[in-house]
């Protein structure tokens, strides 16, 4: 469609500066409109709640397929996969692998992560000082989701950087897309030895995936799609959310004397955190129908970029949207998806995050930054690199978890 009359944005969304401090970036397109053309991209913006959420939950129109990556080489090498399918064949690959992710089917695993969080709670409160990003966010995920996905030892210490090459090659094609590029054929590689050995733990999502392909319900290649297809996203967003609260409650201390206060907001405090630092910043999505967004008209092919930091604080949706409350409802927040594309692992995601918070809780009062926290520089996740902490111990056992 013409751009004419559409109100457009200059700036690169995805420029290190950009990257660091996006919030900015996010109101000025949301005071634009609910429509925003953006020239660095060659793409559509909707950067308000409302839209946003519109376009997730039009999927019909909104779809994946060539979409979901704001980049042709991206989209192409996803082909096959839940992310970058759409109706009956996306609702087909997600049914394969959906049996391990109902809620019935994590409440065995709650324990396990549940125990391994105490675990590694203890071991690092008892330092003292700490990375929680290093020495926390990323060792809790680490030792649940390969195990969970089936994976062999070989080939798990590479996960991490195959996990955020992944979310960089979502974005536009710029050095970081394409340094990611080489990480990606390696990662699938890997993939594609685990389908053609079978190399996976019984029982496993993996083992899963494997049998489907042996009954004749996926094919070869959509069963190396499925086998990493939760992989970079349990690993990524999860270590993100965890790394993102510790550093949240080291400046918002009395929000973290309220969590402890009444363990029962735990659930709720993982939401505000997952719409306060988002996750994920942003996915695309293709329009193959004349559809009206905002009072704008697009085309069949349209590409449209739906930000769901953005939304996530948004003023026309959240009462005090920079203000991080761990007792607000942010359950309709958009950081882990909504609609058909809603995240599948997000159920196994909460535990983990759940479960760390819980066991900190019970044994430390505050958490105190010993250091700058420095930004990890990717194109889709928002996370940060390193957040130094020190905390203050409660050895009283006053905290209750009843």
């Amino acid at each position: 469609m013409t751009t004419t009359n559409i109100p457009s944005y200059a700036l690169d969304l995805f420029s290190d500066e950009a990257i660091a401090e996006p919030y900015e970036h996010y109101r000025a397109l949301r005071e634009l409109g609910p429509l925003v053309w953006l020239e660095q991209h060659q793409m559509y913006a909707v950067a308000r709640y409302a839209e946003a959420r519109a376009v997730l939950t039009n999927d019909a129109v909104f779809q994946s397929r060539n979409g979901v990556a704001m980049n042709a080489v991206a989209n192409e090498a996803m082909q096959g996969g839940t992310i970058a399918s759409d109706g009956e064949l996306h609702a087909h690959l997600r049914r394969v692998v959906a049996g391990k992710l109902t809620p019935r089917a994590l409440r065995p695993i709650r324990e396990s992560v549940q125990q391994r969080a105490d675990e590694l709670a203890s071991r690092v409160v008892m330092l003292g000082s700490f990375d929680a990003v290093s020495d926390l966010a990323q060792v809790l995920p680490q030792s649940i989701v390969p195990d969970f996905v089936g994976l062999p030892m070989n080939g798990r210490g590479r996960l991490l950087d195959w996990a955020s090459a992944n979310f960089d090659s979502l974005g536009p094609l710029n050095e970081r897309c394409v340094a990611s590029l080489p990480k990606i054929t390696e990662m699938n590689e890997f993939a594609a030895e685990l389908v053609a050995q079978g190399d996976v733990l019984p029982g496993s999502l993996g083992a899963d995936v494997l049998q489907a392909a042996d009954r004749g319900e996926i094919t070869e290649h959509q069963s190396v799609r499925l086998m990493l297809a939760y992989v970079a996203p349990s690993l990524d967003t999860t270590i993100s959310a965890i790394g993102s609260a510790i550093w949240l409650f080291a400046q918002y201390p009395d929000q973290w004397q309220k969590l402890r206060a009444d363990p029962t907001l735990v659930p709720r405090a993982v939401n505000e955190i997952v719409r306060y630092e988002t996750p994920i910043r942003a996915l695309g999505r293709r329009a193959t129908a004349n559809v009206n967004v905002g009072g704008v008209d697009l085309d069949p092919s349209d590409h449209v970029l739906v930000l769901y930091a953005s939304a996530n604080r948004d003023e026309r949706r959240w009462d005090r949207p920079d203000v991080f409350d761990v007792t607000r409802d942010a359950a309709p927040q958009l950081g882990f998806g909504w609609g058909a594309h809603g995240c599948a692992g997000q159920g196994l995601a909460r535990i983990e995050i759940e479960s760390l918070l819980l066991a900190l809780a019970r044994r430390v009062r505050r958490f105190e930054l010993t250091g700058e926290p420095v930004r990890a520089m990717n194109n889709v996740i928002r996370a940060l690199a390193s957040v130094p902490v020190r905390v203050e111990i409660d050895d009283t056992n006053e905290f209750e978890t009843s």
